[in-house]
Order: C-alpha cells, then sequence, then structure tokens
C-alpha cells in the first residue's frame, strides 16, 4: 500500500508580485482565544478594493505586458503589421491610462475570486460588498453594461448594471495564511472568453509528436478574434473537466507562475518550461501574427500539467488579450493592497510614432500614415466597392466618413423584417456595416471606446444581406468562416479586419460623431450611425474569393517560412 502523501493541488510559490496600499481603514486586529490574532475586515474595505480594482484593470496594464508589446517594435523578424498592430496597442494604453476611456469597449464579465485566511473575521456577506463594488464602478465609470438577465428561457433583458458578477470565495487553510484574504480580479470580456475549450482527450496523445500536432491544430483554430497578441495557456490533465479549465483560465492570467517545474507523487500541478518553450516557438512560426500576418500571435505560453484519473485526459486552452486586464490583491493587518499596475505607458512609445516610422507608401503591410490607401466613405456604395476592387488582401486602409454600426440583435432583427418580406433598411445599402457595440460616452467627447467586435458572430447573415444588397463592406475583427468568402465572391462584397484591442484611440483620435439610427431601446446593441476619419482596416476578404486568413488554419506539423516573409 503506497504510503499517505498530501500537497496542494497547486502549490503555488512566493508571490513576487508588487503591491501598493489602498487604505487601512476598516481593517483591524483583535486577540481570540488561545493568543490568536484575528484580522477584521469592514465590508467598506471589500466594496473599496473591488472598486478600485475594476477601475484599474480597465484602464492599465501591467508593466510585464507592456514590455512585451514593445518589444515587437524592436525585433527585426516581427512584420510590418505586427509592428502596426503594437504601435496601436501602446498609443491605445497611453490615452486609456488617463482613466477616461477605458482600454476595451467589452469591459467585460466582472470576475473576482477569493482566498480567505481561516482567522478572518468579516460581518455580513463578503459576495454582496464585492458585489457592490462591481456595480459602483460599472455605474460610475466609463463601462459597459454586458451582462443579461434570463427572464424566460428565451427572453433576456439587460441588467443595466453589468451585475451579477461571478464572485468565489475559498477558505485558505495553509499555515502562515490565517490572516489574509487575497484575491483575483479579472474583467473578461466576450471575444476571449469565447476563446477557452475543453477538448476530452486520451492517452494517445501524451507523446511529444501527437501533442504538438494536437496543439499547433488548436492554436491555430483559436483565430484572431479575441484580439491578438494572446497570452496563451494549456492544461493537460485534470481531476475534472472544470478544474482544468478554471487552470487554464488562472495561468492565462500568469497567477500559476510560480508552480513548481517539476511533478511529484502527490499528484501536484507543475509547470513544464520545456514543452511552453517549444508551443512558443510554434505560435511564432504559423504566419498568423498579432492579427494580420506576421510572428507576434503570442507574447508567451503557459503550460501546466495536473493529475488525472486513467481513463479521462482532459485538455484545456485559454487566453488572455491584448486588453490583458487582471489585477491580484490582499489584505493583511498592514492594510488593503492593490497590484500596482503601469500608471505611465508613455514612457514605452517609440520616440517616432506616425509617418515617419517607416516610408513604404505601396498600401500592403507598412506601417506609417503613408503605406494606407485611403478610403472615401462619402461615395456611392458602387464607387467604395469599384475601389476596394483594385487592391489585395492585406492592404491596410484608411477608412474617412460615415459607417453604421450593428451586431448581434440588430442583425437577428434585420433578418426578421427580409424573413417578412420587407426591403434591406437603406443604411444597410449606403453605407459599409460596422460589427461593434460602444462604451458609455465620457461628457464633452464625441464617443466611448468603440472597438471591434468579433465578426463571426454575425456570419449567417451575409448570404442573406449582401442578395438584398446590404453589408457589401464589413467591418469587425477576427477571421470569417467560407461562406462570407463564398458571399462576397458571389455579390462583389468585401470583409474588412480592424484592429482589436484599441478602443480607446478609436474613440479618440477616429470616431468625430455617434448618432442613433434605430432601435434605441437596445443601448448599446442599437444601430448607429458613426462618422470616422483616418480609421485603420485591413482587407481581408475580397470580391474574388480570396480570404487572407484561409491557410491559417492549416497544421504543417513541420511548420516552414512565414507568408510575407
Amino acid at each position: 500500500m503506497a504510503d499517505f502523501l498530501y500537497e496542494d493541488l497547486l502549490p503555488i510559490g512566493d508571490d513576487p508580485t508588487e503591491y501598493r496600499l489602498l487604505t487601512t481603514e476598516g481593517v483591524s486586529t483583535v486577540e481570540g482565544p488561545d493568543g490568536r490574532t484575528f484580522l477584521q475586515v469592514e465590508p467598506e474595505a471589500l466594496r473599496l478594493l473591488t472598486e478600485t480594482a475594476l477601475h484599474d484593470i480597465s484602464h492599465y496594464l501591467r508593466t510585464d505586458h507592456l514590455k512585451q508589446v514593445a518589444s515587437i517594435l524592436d525585433d527585426p523578424e516581427a512584420s510590418d503589421n505586427d509592428k502596426f498592430v503594437a504601435l496601436d496597442l501602446l498609443k491605445n494604453a497611453n490615452i486609456s491610462a488617463a482613466g477616461v476611456l477605458p482600454m476595451c469597449q467589452d469591459t467585460g464579465t466582472a470576475i473576482v475570486m477569493g482566498k480567505r485566511g481561516q482567522h478572518v473575521l468579516t460581518p455580513g456577506d463578503d459576495d454582496e460588498a464585492i458585489a457592490r463594488g462591481v456595480y459602483d464602478a460599472y455605474t460610475r465609470l466609463n463601462l459597459r453594461y454586458s451582462q443579461n438577465a434570463p427572464i424566460t428561457m428565451w427572453d433576456e433583458k439587460n441588467t443595466g448594471n453589468n451585475l451579477p458578477a461571478q464572485i468565489e470565495l475559498y477558505a485558505d487553510t495553509h499555515k502562515g495564511h490565517e490572516n489574509s484574504y487575497k484575491f483575483l480580479f479579472m474583467a473578461k470580456g466576450g471575444g476571449s472568453a469565447n476563446k477557452s475549450y475543453l477538448y476530452q482527450e486520451t492517452k494517445a496523445i501524451l507523446n511529444p509528436d501527437s501533442m504538438m500536432q494536437f496543439l499547433e491544430a488548436k492554436i491555430r483554430s483559436l483565430g484572431t478574434a479575441a484580439c491578438p497578441p494572446y497570452h496563451l495557456a494549456i492544461v493537460v490533465g485534470g481531476t475534472s473537466a472544470e478544474f482544468a479549465l478554471k487552470t487554464a483560465k488562472y495561468a492565462s492570467a500568469h497567477y500559476l507562475d510560480e508552480l513548481p517545474t517539476e511533478g511529484a507523487m502527490t499528484g501536484r500541478g507543475f509547470r513544464d518550461h520545456d514543452l511552453e518553450k517549444k508551443v512558443f516557438e510554434l505560435t511564432q512560426k504559423i504566419g498568423i501574427g498579432a492579427q494580420f500576418g506576421g510572428k507576434y500571435f503570442c507574447h508567451d505560453v503557459r503550460v501546466v500539467r495536473l493529475p488525472r484519473h486513467g481513463a479521462s485526459l482532459p485538455v484545456a486552452i485559454a487566453v488572455s488579450c491584448s486588453a490583458d486586464r487582471q489585477a491580484k490583491a490582499k489584505i493583511t493587518p498592514e492594510g488593503v493592497f492593490l497590484e500596482q499596475l503601469e500608471f505611465n505607458p508613455g514612457q514605452f512609445l517609440p520616440e517616432v510614432t506616425d509617418t515617419e516610422l517607416d516610408a513604404e507608401t505601396s498600401g500592403v503591410s507598412g506601417t506609417g500614415k503613408g503605406a494606407a490607401v485611403k478610403i472615401d466613405l462619402t461615395k456611392p456604395m458602387p464607387e467604395i466597392l469599384a475601389e476596394l476592387s483594385k487592391h489585395p488582401v492585406k492592404t491596410r486602409l484608411s477608412l474617412t466618413g460615415p459607417l453604421v454600426v450593428a451586431r448581434d440583435i440588430a442583425h437577428a432583427k434585420i433578418k426578421e423584417r427580409l424573413d417578412a418580406g420587407e426591403e434591406m433598411p437603406q443604411y444597410l445599402k449606403d453605407h459599409p456595416v460596422y460589427y461593434a457595440g460602444p462604451a458609455k460616452t465620457p461628457e464633452g467627447m464625441a464617443s466611448g471606446s468603440f472597438g471591434p467586435t468579433t465578426a463571426g458572430r454575425m456570419d449567417s447573415y451575409v448570404e442573406q444581406f449582401q442578395a438584398a444588397g446590404g453589408s457589401m463592406v464589413m467591418l469587425a475583427k477576427g477571421n470569417r468562416s467560407k461562406q462570407v468568402t463564398d458571399a462576397c465572391n458571389a455579390h462583389g462584397g468585401f470583409y474588412l479586419g480592424s484592429i482589436g484591442g484599441p478602443a480607446a484611440r478609436l474613440a479618440l483620435d477616429c470616431i468625430k460623431n455617434v448618432e442613433v439610427v434605430e432601435y434605441e431601446e437596445l443601448g448599446m446593441e442599437a444601430v448607429w450611425k458613426i462618422d470616422v476619419e483616418d480609421f485603420p482596416a485591413f482587407i481581408v476578404v475580397d470580391d474574388k474569393g480570396n480570404d487572407f486568413f484561409a491557410h491559417t488554419g492549416e497544421v504543417t506539423l513541420t511548420v516552414g517560412k512565414r507568408p510575407g516573409l
């Protein structure tokens, strides 16, 4: 019989995080039985910590993340498109750090995970105090309400305050943790949340060749809809499917970085640095790059190996996107502390951030303003289509003029009208359609953060809409299905890719006017008309049946030179 052995399933080592003190109010100690010291935490301390954490992760990024973005500009192997995306993300971070425009228009589901030491005392309901902090952050800041309450199985209504939050509080009984209350705060947008995957595999892939082939296929299938470059996490094994997925989420947030680097008979989880390096090299060679071709599909990779039941091998994959929104926090006898994020991202911007960055003017892959083909959206749709038809996929564009904004619910309503024999709305015939939904508009500004949403959710509408004369030019983020390519080929349409991530920069620099056109009652899901100036985009699908991302999903196993290099 084997000896009794016990170790925490995820034994995280010492925390190297730099914290800042928020307050000492609402925190005190009291002596209890047997001379034990207890930590008392008031509800207001939990509320304040939550509100502040959600403010910070909506506007600031970790210093290490910003260093990774900035390093792309200095890498001679990075494609021009990699550099263009990286530069835009740095500009966006600098704008967002002013604390007015959040870095992404999808300000996410609030997720709070807490570990409460066994000598921590709180009056009342901790979940409620944390939820109040979520409420205060989302109602006081320029954030977006994305949570829908199910009223019936089929009907739902936006809650109007971004509640409910996902709040998970655990007992921490480890020695030395008695008087600490530790947290991880996350704001998870729909794009990156939708790129969490669970695969139920078998021992057949537990060898280097099979595992790499398996991972290459799954990594390629992630696509660009969640705004790369990604922090990619892979978990192999798990005592349950749900534990594998949760571990992948925590690993993508770098919460598990201090795990051991080798296994043991206790069955503990560990990081496999060797496989991390191999998978990271794979992501650099597959050619997808930072959204529009190149090397930087990922900033880094985390691989965690977990124990498993002999008949089950869950494999979980998760990403943290360019809006890398998470922060650790802790409450101790010394006060309430929050992870120190970077308040001065401007230090990572290069001295030259515009036209002089390169002199290329061909319209393909350049990073300076002169490298973009200017498209006048005030012209009639046939003239816009004729101009776009002159240029190949991957061409960078600069759009100026009116766009119509419509996303999921608006598309569903317009489809109902077409199915009932009504005409396509004229605004979808006359103007390109931008798949997006804005955050709240700050006072005195034309727009709140207003970046693109995932294009793939609208794929099923394209054939019917283009056949009716609408959606001839579509603008959003991410790759599309073959049915979209076929529809554009048949009807002469185009899909333009917008950079996923720089929602604050687009609001400040590119969007000059916003007005409601139809369905005002839908809030951010209404149909809007916006006027843009020098709005960046790329031709991804053209009117000839070409799709820039068409071959990025093909597994090669032996990956050759990246396209375009």
